[in-house]
Protein backbone atom coordinates (compact mmCIF):
# COMPACT_ATOMS: atom_id res chain seq x y z
CA UNK A 1 0.00 0.00 0.00
CA UNK A 2 1.40 3.09 -0.78
CA UNK A 3 0.40 7.21 -0.30
CA UNK A 4 2.09 9.35 -3.19
CA UNK A 5 5.32 8.46 -2.67
CA UNK A 6 5.44 7.16 0.98
CA UNK A 7 5.47 3.89 1.40
CA UNK A 8 2.90 2.40 4.35
CA UNK A 9 6.02 0.65 5.67
CA UNK A 10 8.44 3.90 6.42
CA UNK A 11 5.30 4.89 8.80
CA UNK A 12 5.08 4.53 12.50
CA UNK A 13 1.47 5.73 13.81
CA UNK A 14 2.34 6.69 17.90
CA UNK A 15 -1.06 7.10 19.90
CA UNK A 16 -0.35 8.34 23.44
CA UNK A 17 -2.92 7.38 25.55
CA UNK A 18 -4.00 7.75 29.41
CA UNK A 19 -7.54 6.31 30.41
CA UNK A 20 -8.68 5.12 27.03
CA UNK A 21 -9.76 1.76 27.76
CA UNK A 22 -13.71 3.01 25.52
CA UNK A 23 -11.31 4.05 22.69
CA UNK A 24 -8.23 2.48 22.04
CA UNK A 25 -9.53 -1.01 20.87
CA UNK A 26 -11.28 0.44 18.25
CA UNK A 27 -9.00 2.80 17.22
CA UNK A 28 -6.29 0.55 16.55
CA UNK A 29 -8.45 -1.90 14.45
CA UNK A 30 -9.12 1.06 12.29
CA UNK A 31 -5.67 1.90 11.90
CA UNK A 32 -4.72 -1.58 10.93
CA UNK A 33 -7.59 -1.24 8.37
CA UNK A 34 -5.96 1.62 6.79
CA UNK A 35 -2.28 1.06 7.43
CA UNK A 36 -1.77 -2.53 7.04
CA UNK A 37 0.88 -4.99 8.67
CA UNK A 38 3.25 -2.95 7.10
CA UNK A 39 3.39 0.18 9.39
CA UNK A 40 4.79 0.38 12.97
CA UNK A 41 2.21 1.30 15.71
CA UNK A 42 3.42 2.21 18.98
CA UNK A 43 0.85 3.31 21.58
CA UNK A 44 2.76 4.88 24.98
CA UNK A 45 0.77 3.88 27.73
CA UNK A 46 1.02 6.80 30.23
CA UNK A 47 0.37 5.10 33.38
CA UNK A 48 -3.38 4.37 33.02
CA UNK A 49 -5.28 3.19 35.72
CA UNK A 50 -7.48 0.94 33.51
CA UNK A 51 -7.54 -1.10 31.02
CA UNK A 52 -6.15 0.40 28.02
CA UNK A 53 -2.57 -1.06 28.73
CA UNK A 54 -4.50 -4.80 28.20
CA UNK A 55 -6.80 -3.82 25.47
CA UNK A 56 -3.87 -2.64 23.28
CA UNK A 57 -1.40 -5.30 24.15
CA UNK A 58 -4.10 -8.12 22.66
CA UNK A 59 -3.76 -6.26 19.39
CA UNK A 60 -0.06 -6.61 19.00
CA UNK A 61 1.14 -3.43 18.93
CA UNK A 62 4.16 -2.03 19.82
CA UNK A 63 3.15 -1.08 23.49
CA UNK A 64 5.43 1.36 25.71
CA UNK A 65 4.49 1.88 29.59
CA UNK A 66 5.34 4.79 31.76
CA UNK A 67 5.57 3.97 35.01
CA UNK A 68 3.68 7.09 36.28
CA UNK A 69 1.97 9.71 34.26
CA UNK A 70 4.04 12.30 33.01
CA UNK A 71 1.58 14.00 30.89
CA UNK A 72 0.25 13.75 27.09
CA UNK A 73 3.52 15.91 25.55
CA UNK A 74 5.86 13.35 27.51
CA UNK A 75 4.34 10.40 25.89
CA UNK A 76 4.66 11.85 22.17
CA UNK A 77 7.98 12.75 22.90
CA UNK A 78 8.79 8.82 24.15
CA UNK A 79 6.72 7.68 20.64
CA UNK A 80 8.67 9.87 18.67
CA UNK A 81 12.07 8.78 20.30
CA UNK A 82 10.88 5.35 19.95
CA UNK A 83 9.70 5.26 16.44
CA UNK A 84 11.91 3.47 13.83
CA UNK A 85 10.74 4.58 10.39
CA UNK A 86 11.04 7.91 9.01
CA UNK A 87 7.48 9.10 8.95
CA UNK A 88 6.21 9.53 11.91
CA UNK A 89 2.33 10.31 12.74
CA UNK A 90 0.75 11.36 15.45
CA UNK A 91 -2.90 11.46 16.90
CA UNK A 92 -4.91 10.91 19.71
CA UNK A 93 -6.85 7.93 21.51
CA UNK A 94 -9.73 9.63 22.10
CA UNK A 95 -11.29 8.56 19.24
CA UNK A 96 -11.81 12.75 17.51
CA UNK A 97 -9.21 11.45 14.98
CA UNK A 98 -10.06 9.40 11.64
CA UNK A 99 -7.64 6.87 10.75
CA UNK A 100 -9.34 7.13 7.58
CA UNK A 101 -7.39 10.69 7.24
CA UNK A 102 -4.08 9.55 7.28
CA UNK A 103 -3.49 9.13 3.71
CA UNK A 104 -4.71 12.51 3.56
CA UNK A 105 -1.32 13.58 5.94
CA UNK A 106 1.44 10.91 4.61
CA UNK A 107 1.02 12.35 0.99
CA UNK A 108 1.87 16.13 1.62
CA UNK A 109 4.94 14.83 2.65
CA UNK A 110 6.51 14.97 -0.61
CA UNK A 111 6.73 18.22 -0.45
CA UNK A 112 6.03 19.47 3.33
CA UNK A 113 7.81 18.39 6.44
CA UNK A 114 4.73 18.31 8.96
CA UNK A 115 0.81 18.13 7.71
CA UNK A 116 -1.46 19.12 10.17
CA UNK A 117 -4.87 18.04 10.27
CA UNK A 118 -6.96 20.97 10.91
CA UNK A 119 -10.51 21.60 12.12
CA UNK A 120 -13.13 22.22 9.71
CA UNK A 121 -16.47 24.26 10.55
CA UNK A 122 -17.94 20.72 10.84
CA UNK A 123 -15.71 19.35 13.33
CA UNK A 124 -17.42 18.41 17.02
CA UNK A 125 -15.83 20.18 19.91
CA UNK A 126 -17.58 22.26 22.92
CA UNK A 127 -17.91 26.08 22.49
CA UNK A 128 -15.37 26.90 25.18
CA UNK A 129 -12.64 25.01 23.57
CA UNK A 130 -13.28 26.66 19.94
CA UNK A 131 -13.20 29.68 21.20
CA UNK A 132 -10.40 29.17 22.66
CA UNK A 133 -8.60 27.66 19.73
CA UNK A 134 -9.69 30.47 17.75
CA UNK A 135 -8.03 33.16 20.20
CA UNK A 136 -4.70 30.88 20.12
CA UNK A 137 -4.54 30.42 16.18
CA UNK A 138 -4.99 34.27 15.85
CA UNK A 139 -2.08 34.83 17.88
CA UNK A 140 0.13 32.68 16.55
CA UNK A 141 -0.93 33.70 13.25
CA UNK A 142 0.85 37.08 14.30
CA UNK A 143 3.69 35.59 15.84
CA UNK A 144 4.88 34.08 12.64
CA UNK A 145 3.44 36.19 10.30
CA UNK A 146 1.56 33.41 8.31
CA UNK A 147 -2.13 31.97 8.38
CA UNK A 148 -2.43 29.36 11.25
CA UNK A 149 -5.47 27.38 10.29
CA UNK A 150 -5.11 24.91 13.78
CA UNK A 151 -2.40 25.20 16.19
CA UNK A 152 -3.23 22.88 19.02
CA UNK A 153 -4.44 19.86 16.58
CA UNK A 154 -2.55 16.75 18.39
CA UNK A 155 -3.41 14.82 14.30
CA UNK A 156 -0.57 15.30 12.42
CA UNK A 157 2.39 13.52 9.98
CA UNK A 158 5.74 14.71 9.96
CA UNK A 159 9.48 13.47 9.33
CA UNK A 160 11.19 12.19 12.03
CA UNK A 161 14.58 13.54 11.08
CA UNK A 162 13.01 16.95 11.58
CA UNK A 163 11.47 16.07 14.30
CA UNK A 164 13.57 15.07 16.75
CA UNK A 165 15.36 18.11 16.68
CA UNK A 166 13.03 20.41 18.41
CA UNK A 167 11.90 17.19 20.90
CA UNK A 168 14.09 19.47 23.38
CA UNK A 169 11.43 21.99 23.28
CA UNK A 170 8.59 20.07 23.62
CA UNK A 171 6.72 20.88 27.27
CA UNK A 172 5.19 17.29 29.39
CA UNK A 173 1.72 19.05 29.28
CA UNK A 174 -1.01 19.34 26.10
CA UNK A 175 0.96 21.91 24.37
CA UNK A 176 3.39 20.41 22.85
CA UNK A 177 1.04 20.71 19.66
CA UNK A 178 1.53 24.39 19.67
CA UNK A 179 5.15 24.04 20.68
CA UNK A 180 6.64 21.80 17.57
CA UNK A 181 4.25 23.79 15.10
CA UNK A 182 5.50 27.20 16.20
CA UNK A 183 9.29 25.57 16.55
CA UNK A 184 8.92 24.22 12.81
CA UNK A 185 7.93 27.08 11.44
CA UNK A 186 10.59 29.64 13.07
CA UNK A 187 13.07 27.45 11.91
CA UNK A 188 11.80 27.33 8.30
CA UNK A 189 10.63 24.28 7.52
CA UNK A 190 7.63 23.46 5.21
CA UNK A 191 4.76 23.59 7.26
CA UNK A 192 0.91 22.88 5.85
CA UNK A 193 -2.42 22.51 7.20
CA UNK A 194 -5.03 19.64 6.20
CA UNK A 195 -8.54 20.20 6.66
CA UNK A 196 -9.33 17.39 8.87
CA UNK A 197 -13.21 16.52 10.24
CA UNK A 198 -12.43 15.28 13.70
CA UNK A 199 -15.44 13.36 15.60
CA UNK A 200 -16.79 14.05 19.07
CA UNK A 201 -14.44 12.78 21.80
CA UNK A 202 -15.86 9.23 23.64
CA UNK A 203 -15.84 9.82 27.27
CA UNK A 204 -14.51 12.75 29.44
CA UNK A 205 -12.07 15.33 27.79
CA UNK A 206 -8.63 15.59 30.19
CA UNK A 207 -8.95 19.29 29.74
CA UNK A 208 -11.23 21.29 31.87
CA UNK A 209 -11.49 25.01 30.88
CA UNK A 210 -11.49 26.18 34.98
CA UNK A 211 -8.70 24.01 36.22
CA UNK A 212 -6.52 24.24 33.27
CA UNK A 213 -6.78 27.71 32.57
CA UNK A 214 -4.22 28.99 34.25
CA UNK A 215 -2.24 26.27 32.47
CA UNK A 216 -3.31 27.80 29.28
CA UNK A 217 -2.49 31.36 29.98
CA UNK A 218 1.50 30.35 30.57
CA UNK A 219 0.90 28.35 27.15
CA UNK A 220 0.25 31.90 25.38
CA UNK A 221 3.29 33.75 27.25
CA UNK A 222 5.51 30.79 26.74
CA UNK A 223 5.00 30.79 22.89
CA UNK A 224 5.20 34.38 23.28
CA UNK A 225 8.48 34.60 24.64
CA UNK A 226 9.74 31.72 23.05
CA UNK A 227 8.92 32.37 19.70
CA UNK A 228 8.87 35.73 18.84
CA UNK A 229 10.04 38.02 21.63
CA UNK A 230 10.12 41.47 20.20
CA UNK A 231 6.64 40.90 18.55
CA UNK A 232 5.55 40.97 22.37
CA UNK A 233 8.05 43.43 24.08
CA UNK A 234 8.08 45.86 21.63
CA UNK A 235 3.80 47.18 21.83
CA UNK A 236 4.47 47.09 25.55
CA UNK A 237 7.68 49.25 25.00
CA UNK A 238 5.84 51.31 23.14
CA UNK A 239 3.16 51.89 25.46
CA UNK A 240 5.22 52.79 28.31
CA UNK A 241 6.77 54.94 25.96
CA UNK A 242 3.93 56.26 24.71
CA UNK A 243 2.14 56.83 28.14
CA UNK A 244 5.61 58.86 29.03
CA UNK A 245 5.28 60.96 26.18
CA UNK A 246 2.11 61.55 26.72
CA UNK A 247 2.32 62.59 30.39
CA UNK A 248 5.31 65.06 29.85
CA UNK A 249 2.92 66.86 27.54
CA UNK A 250 0.23 67.58 29.55
CA UNK A 251 2.47 68.76 32.76
CA UNK A 252 4.43 70.12 30.85
CA UNK A 253 1.59 72.75 29.10
CA UNK A 254 -0.38 72.83 32.27
CA UNK A 255 2.98 73.64 34.81
CA UNK A 256 6.03 73.01 33.04
CA UNK A 257 7.71 70.44 34.68
CA UNK A 258 8.88 67.05 33.75
CA UNK A 259 7.72 65.13 36.64
CA UNK A 260 9.20 61.72 38.10
CA UNK A 261 6.12 60.03 36.85
CA UNK A 262 7.12 60.54 33.17
CA UNK A 263 10.80 59.81 33.63
CA UNK A 264 9.46 56.28 34.81
CA UNK A 265 7.16 55.43 31.61
CA UNK A 266 10.39 56.40 29.53
CA UNK A 267 12.63 54.54 30.91
CA UNK A 268 10.39 51.76 32.00
CA UNK A 269 9.97 51.90 27.79
CA UNK A 270 13.32 51.41 27.33
CA UNK A 271 14.00 48.93 29.61
CA UNK A 272 11.62 46.27 28.44
CA UNK A 273 12.86 46.97 24.50
CA UNK A 274 15.94 46.41 25.33
CA UNK A 275 14.61 42.77 27.20
CA UNK A 276 12.83 42.71 24.15
CA UNK A 277 16.05 42.77 22.23
CA UNK A 278 18.03 40.53 24.58
CA UNK A 279 15.06 37.75 24.63
CA UNK A 280 15.18 38.00 20.45
CA UNK A 281 18.81 36.82 20.98
CA UNK A 282 17.91 33.72 23.55
CA UNK A 283 15.79 32.78 21.38
CA UNK A 284 17.33 32.70 18.37
CA UNK A 285 20.37 30.66 19.99
CA UNK A 286 18.21 28.11 21.24
CA UNK A 287 16.81 27.37 17.35
CA UNK A 288 19.85 27.25 16.44
CA UNK A 289 20.90 24.74 18.38
CA UNK A 290 18.53 22.50 16.63
CA UNK A 291 20.33 22.65 13.49
CA UNK A 292 23.29 20.61 15.19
Amino acid sequence: MESGAVKYVDLSVVIPVFNEEENIGGLLDRIRAVVGKDAEVIVVDDASTDRTREIAAAKGVRLIHHPYNKGNGAAVKTGLRAASRPIVVMMDGDGQHRPEDIPALVIKLDDYDMAIGARTAGSAQSAHRGMYNRMLNVFAGYLTGRNIEDLTSGFRAMRKEVARKFIYLLPNTFSYPSTITLSMIKAGHNVCFVPLEFDARKGSSKIHLFRDGMRFLMIILRISTLFAPVKVFLPVSLLFFGVGIGWYLYTYILWHRFTNWALFMLSTGVIVFMLGLIAEQISQMRFDRSED
